[in-house]
Parts: structure tokens; C-alpha cells; sequence
């Protein structure tokens, strides 16, 4: 059990806050109480007394997340490292491990990917992020998009979990659980070019999408492929032309 024993009011009010919306068990006494039977990890501010007993967690100021974080990888069976697994595409799934413990799992739109995974390993020494090799052209932004943090391509055949009743729509979460969960090859970008099968998937789509109006040319169906421009713009801009 975690137990919170701090003086520091700020300090007890956002640890507290965090260990409840994590739903972790705890309990809270006063700096030099005794500590409550199981006790295995005791948090305090800076300027509380040391706790003996225990193993000990200081919280500094504003930072009640990563002290809950620190406290939480003493109970995981590994070296706790934070890793963080993405099922690309349109809106991926994304889903952060800790010591092999899922602590997190998030599915939003592409654009937003890289600011959630930033937020989610901020307080981490050591994160890896591993990104599935499927839905390529998904893949190669989300790459770039997260160069500044190492990448590992990784193989996701089989990492799609059937799903049974009540689960739909978490396929793409639990593949992301699973794709966290395997190695793969460290990359810093990824290199695609369309196949002529794809552009002509893009083609046929812009010609669905426009009610028969509109077929985009081989270039800009490309560049659609590419991920460069959507393809409403696309269609925009060969009616343009």
C-alpha cells in the first residue's frame, strides 16, 4: 500500500487527487505517525521527516504525478521503464506501459498523438515508443511527428485481439497494448511509396467522394497516398485546374 504523510497541504492535496484518479489503494497519516500495516511506500514533501519502514518518495513541488509514478513502479516486476505502443491510423490507438503494467491508454485523433505521447513519458527517464508497421502511410507521419523521443517500428501481425461482446471498439487500444509489448526496429523515419494499387484506391475514392464529378490525377492521388494533402483538398484542387 501507498501511504501519503506530508504537512505540506498543496503537496497532500494533489497526491491525493492523483492516487484517486488512478484508483490506487492508499492511505494518508501525519508526518512521524506510525505507518499503517502493509505499508510499502511512503510519499512526503521535501521538508517532512524521513519515514522509516518504508521505501520513500519525495514529491516536489507541482510534481504529484511523477512522484505517484515513482511510488507505483516499486510494486512492478521489472525495471519499471515507460513504454508507449501506437496502432496507427486515422485515429490510432495508443496505450503507455510501465514496468509491463498498462497505466494509460488513449484513442485520438492522428494530429494529437504526439502531444498526448509527449505528455504521458514527460516524467519518464527512460521511454520507448513502438509503433505498428501497418497502415504505412500512418505510420511514416507518426514517425516524424514523435523524432524527438526513440522509435521502434514493430511488426504487429496477430496484435488485433478478437473481440467479443461489450468490447467493440477497443481493438485498436489493445492492439496498442499489445504492439507496446514487442520489440521491433529502431527507426527515425519511414520511407513509403504508394503502390499503383493504393493510388488507384485513392482515384476510385475521389471519384465516390465527388458523385462521379471528379477523378484526381495520378500525381495528386500520390500525394493523397503520401499523407501531403487530404483528399478533399485534392479534389479541390483539380477542379481548381
Amino acid at each position: 500500500m501507498i501511504v501519503v504523510a506530508t504537512a505540506d497541504f498543496e503537496c497532500y492535496h494533489d497526491l491525493v487527487a492523483e492516487l484517486r484518479d488512478r484508483a490506487v489503494e492508499f492511505s494518508t497519516v501525519s508526518p512521524g505517525d506510525e505507518l499503517p500495516e502493509g505499508t510499502r511506500v511512503v510519499v512526503t514533501a521535501a521538508d517532512d521527516p524521513v519515514p522509516e519502514g518504508a521505501e520513500h518518495v519525495v514529491a516536489a513541488p507541482d510534481e504529484a504525478r511523477a512522484a505517484v509514478e515513482r511510488a507505483l513502479t516499486r510494486f512492478r516486476d521489472d525495471d519499471g521503464r515507460t513504454v508507449v505502443g501506437i496502432d496507427p491510423g486515422e485515429r490510432p490507438g495508443v496505450a503507455v506501459l510501465a514496468g509491463g503494467t498498462v497505466v494509460a491508454v488513449f484513442q485520438v485523433p492522428l494530429s494529437d498523438v504526439a502531444p498526448t505521447v509527449h505528455d504521458a513519458v514527460c516524467d519518464a527517464p527512460d521511454p520507448i515508443v513502438r509503433v505498428g508497421d501497418g497502415a504505412r502511410r500512418w505510420s511514416a507521419r507518426l514517425i516524424e511527428a514523435l523524432s524527438e523521443l526513440p522509435v521502434e517500428l514493430v511488426d504487429e501481425t496477430g496484435t488485433t485481439p478478437s473481440l467479443g461482446t461489450g468490447a467493440r471498439g477497443m481493438g485498436d487500444v489493445l492492439a496498442a497494448v499489445n504492439i507496446a509489448r514487442r520489440s521491433g526496429e529502431r527507426v527515425e523515419r519511414r520511407e513509403i511509396e504508394p503502390t499503383p494499387g493504393e493510388i488507384q484506391r485513392v482515384k476510385a475514392e475521389s471519384r465516390r467522394r465527388s458523385a462521379g464529378e471528379v477523378t484526381i490525377d495520378e500525381a495528386l492521388a500520390r500525394r493523397v497516398a503520401l499523407g501531403d494533402v487530404s483528399l478533399d483538398d485534392a479534389i479541390a484542387a483539380h477542379r481548381d485546374d
